[in-house]
């Protein structure tokens, strides 16, 4: 029985380990968090300091735009986001390189939004860029 026990307390303490959050992890959800908000928003300031300057930034369409294609778009409302939901998000540290994969539902000035999106992000600490972006239909 103590080693059943044992057995369950390791097999607990693996499992909570593997679905914790890294630091690393955390900064990038945060990073996200905000530009969800920034693309909600349409502020520029805030899509200006989450995105790198060599931005890629693919669309479900296969319209691909840069960084300022991108911002000018949220900024002046040409597109609108009035509701961003995502799910089923999973984050990976590769050294200085962050890939995350969502899904985003909600709603734009273009209608209904159900799309996959691949990220990639760059940096380090709580300082992390969106270098590129690629969304595919669901």
């Amino acid at each position: 029985m103590r080693k059943l026990s044992s057995i369950v307390l390791l097999v607990l303490v693996a499992v909570s380990a593997s679905s914790a959050q890294s630091k690393e992890e955390k900064a990038v959800a945060a990073a996200i968090e905000r530009l969800t908000q920034a693309m909600l928003d349409g502020d520029r300031v805030a899509l200006e300091s989450l995105t790198a300057p060599e931005l890629s930034y693919g669309h479900s369409s296969g319209l691909v735009e840069d960084r300022n294609a991108f911002i000018e778009a949220l900024a002046t409302g040409k597109s609108d986001f009035k509701e961003i939901n995502l799910k089923n998000q999973t984050i990976t540290i590769a050294g200085n390189i962050a890939i995350v994969r969502h899904e985003m539902h909600g709603e734009s000035n273009t209608g209904p939004v159900k799309i996959g999106i691949l990220l990639v992000w760059k940096g380090k600490g709580d300082n992390w860029k969106l270098v590129a972006r690629q969304a595919y239909k669901l």
